[in-house]
């Protein structure tokens, strides 16, 4: 998930970089905090930033912006999946179309519980 929300963010960067902005200096960074029973994530790009139409739809799957055979539409449809649903944490996103990206991962601590109170 990390690795995907990573390497999207170089993409975004690179993309940005061939539109010409004179001065611009490609970045990504990612930082951690501690919030007691949770852990936050972020990564963030400075790249082309999401416009709020596929916002709205990037975490469905086989849903892509890149040209054919440059993605399956599966990575952030799968990151969601992964942060949400099998670790009962929260995935958001924090975009301004030209200017960056930032994802905003936050886990718990303790493993999510499954069904009758088993441990993944």
């Amino acid at each position: 998930m990390l690795l995907n929300l990573i390497s999207n963010g170089f993409y975004a960067a690179s993309k940005r970089g061939e539109i010409g902005d004179e001065g611009f200096e490609p970045s990504l960074t990612a930082t951690t905090k501690n919030l007691g029973n949770r852990v936050e994530i972020r990564i963030r790009d400075n790249g082309t930033g999401i416009p709020p139409e596929v916002k709205e739809k990037m975490f469905n799957p086989f849903f892509t912006t890149k040209p054919a055979g440059e993605g399956t539409g599966l990575g952030l449809s799968m990151s969601h999946d992964i942060v949400v649903k099998q670790h009962g944490g929260q995935i958001e996103v924090d975009t301004e179309p030209g200017q960056f990206t930032e994802f905003i991962i936050t886990l718990p601590r303790a493993a999510a519980k499954t069904r009758a109170g088993e441990r993944n």
